[in-house]
């Protein structure tokens, strides 16, 4: 079975009704980045940073998968598929893919302040004050604007083993998730699914499919089993 690698962004949840900060002049459902995302803002105001992620939560408890994440379930009939997403949300395992790695972390984790690695399931709001068994505060296990992207390590192995490279929703503005596609192998396959292609990818091996995630994906799977890649 050939390696099908996938890096999924924003744009395949926005049809779940999961909306981004750029979907509206640089603010997140109203939040500046910088107020809520940014390990500052948690020193300044934990309250606020807690506040915007239990309204991330409930959202994403509300949302359900579309058919572009379906069709990436799917496609585990036909290839072993590894999805890298910068997504927070859980709709893809919820489709039923199997093999998921989130760079920028979960919204239904949480981890302390002082250690990552210490970490729980959380599925209802979280309040301030909350402790860690490490004496740190519990805090969502986001990763933030200004912080390292740990799982990057994970993820260039993996896109440098891609017999096929798809990337789905996303604008590769975002680093570093977006310096995976300089991973992919010479001669790889390079599809993009998105509403308006990135212009940062090109090259003799790319085919891109200027649509919505759902439509695009839905053409870019008969492409695939017909071809028989």
């Amino acid at each position: 079975m050939k390696k099908l690698v996938v890096l999924t962004g924003a744009g395949i949840s926005a049809e779940s009704g999961l909306k981004t900060f750029r979907d509206s002049d640089g603010l997140w459902e109203g939040y500046s980045i910088e107020e809520v995302a940014t390990p500052r803002a948690w020193s300044r105001n934990p309250d606020q940073v807690l506040k915007f992620y239990n309204e991330r939560r409930r959202a994403v408890r509300k949302a359900q998968p579309n058919r572009a994440h379906q069709i990436l379930a799917e496609l585990e009939n036909y290839f072993d598929v590894q999805i890298i997403t910068q997504n927070i949300d859980d709709l893809h395992e919820r489709a039923g893919s199997r093999n998921v790695l989130h760079l920028h972390g979960e919204i239904f984790k949480k981890h302390s302040e002082f250690d990552m690695e210490l970490m729980e399931e959380v599925y209802d709001d979280m309040n301030a004050g909350e402790l860690a068994p490490d004496g740190g505060r519990w805090r969502p296990a986001i990763v933030w604007f200004e912080e390292p992207v740990p799982k990057m390590m994970e993820a260039v192995p993996l896109v440098r083993r891609a017999d096929l490279f798809l990337v789905v929703g996303t604008s590769l503005v975002v680093y570093p998730a977006a310096s995976l596609v300089d991973y992919i192998s010479s001669g790889c396959p390079l599809f993009v699914v998105d509403k308006k292609i990135p212009y940062a990818v090109s090259g003799s091996n790319l085919q891109v499919f200027e649509n919505l995630a759902s439509i695009g994906m839905e053409q870019l799977k008969k492409l695939l089993i017909n071809q028989h890649i």
